[in-house]
């Protein structure tokens, strides 16, 4: 997998290349702070980064964070240093990327979805079955997708993505009872991501979708308000959902990235001079997480199932069919809404 880092469209001329060839270098020219000079300034300069999951390698957040931070002191040392706020410190998901667009919190990491309420074509990463491993996610992030979406967020947020990573394995169906087959799951409420492509998909699953914040989903589970959730198996370790959650039904409906996201107010911050080794830790944290997130994932799956917790395989005639509902009823019906994804789905399919 290609070590990139995506930004805004277009590049300045001699500004350091990484990976895919993109440069946060347009980003800064935007924001007129080139050659300002500001690398002179004697107190460091603090970035405030907001994580919802706990700080450990399950929580996947961690892993882009860590490598990051340690890249990013080797190449600048004192001059850029970051304070991190895990276990959603500074608040909801929701909250904070409106603080990191105003400016109160620099930097964020979380997935795509949580975006698709400013940038709604985001929702077309977590459509059902879009992608059928992270290999391909990455194929069609690192050939024009992530750039394209970079621009949209950059555009109507002001905010950049500073790298796509992973989430610790591809989403799947856990619930508090044995489910062995798809029709099983008719009535029975999950907690998914509060977005509308997470919510159509799981009413064309038969499930009883049902949004609420990452950190509300264990007391959920344990008083009944829903029967079960979907996510990845870091997550489910990280967050201890499997002490209220026994079984896992393996969808695999969804591989989820992980991103890193700097708001405008954030990035100005930083000094001209010191963009180049910024970009350059970032790319190397994104390479980091991609490599490391396959060792995690079966980690995981190794210490869930040693706690108790079963995994199923869905039967493959109905997973087929399944895909079959998902491209004739969702994603067309997604792409006429949202017709500028039209020729991003198109590049992801060609990635397959």
């Amino acid at each position: 997998m290609q070590n990139t880092l995506i930004s805004r469209r277009g590049l300045i001329a001699g500004a350091a290349t990484l990976g895919t060839g993109f440069t946060l270098g347009a980003g800064i020219a935007g924001l007129g702070i080139a050659g300002s000079g500001r690398a002179q300034a004697a107190a460091p300069i603090t970035l405030r980064v907001s994580s919802s999951a706990p700080p450990d390698r399950f929580g996947a957040h961690y892993l882009w964070f860590k490598p990051f931070q340690e890249e990013l002191a080797k190449r600048v040392g004192d001059q850029i240093k970051l304070e991190y706020f895990p276990n959603g410190q500074l608040g909801r998901e929701a909250d904070v990327v409106n603080q990191v667009k105003g400016g109160s919190v620099d930097m964020i990491l979380t997935g795509a979805s949580i975006w698709a309420t400013i940038v709604p074509e985001f929702g077309l990463l977590d459509l059902g079955f879009l992608f059928n491993s992270y290999d391909h996610c990455a194929r069609a992030l690192d050939t024009g997708v992530g750039a394209a979406y970079d621009a949209m967020l950059q555009e109507r947020a002001g905010v950049t993505i500073l790298g796509w990573g992973f989430q610790v394995g591809a989403r799947s169906i856990y619930t508090n009872k044995e489910v062995t087959t798809l029709p099983q799951l008719k009535g029975n409420k999950l907690r998914v991501l509060p977005t509308k492509a997470f919510i159509d998909t799981f009413n064309i699953i038969g499930a009883t979708p049902t949004p609420m914040p990452i950190n509300e989903v264990y007391t959920a589970l344990q008083t009944g308000v829903v029967d079960g959730f979907e996510h990845d198996p870091g997550t489910v370790l990280s967050y201890k959902w499997y002490e209220v959650s026994r079984h896992c039904l393996q969808t695999r409906h969804i591989y989820t990235p992980l991103l890193a996201y700097i708001g405008k107010r954030g990035l100005a911050k930083i000094p001209a001079a010191l963009i180049p080794q910024f970009q350059q830790a970032a790319a190397a944290a994104t390479a980091a997480c991609r490599a490391e997130v396959p060792k995690v994932e079966e980690e995981a799956m190794t210490q869930l199932r040693e706690k108790g917790l079963t995994f199923l395989e869905v039967k493959p005639d109905e997973l087929q069919d399944l895909k079959r509902r998902m491209s004739e009823e969702l994603y067309t019906a997604y792409l006429k809404q949202y017709p500028a994804t039209a020729p991003l789905f198109e590049k992801i399919k060609a990635s397959a």
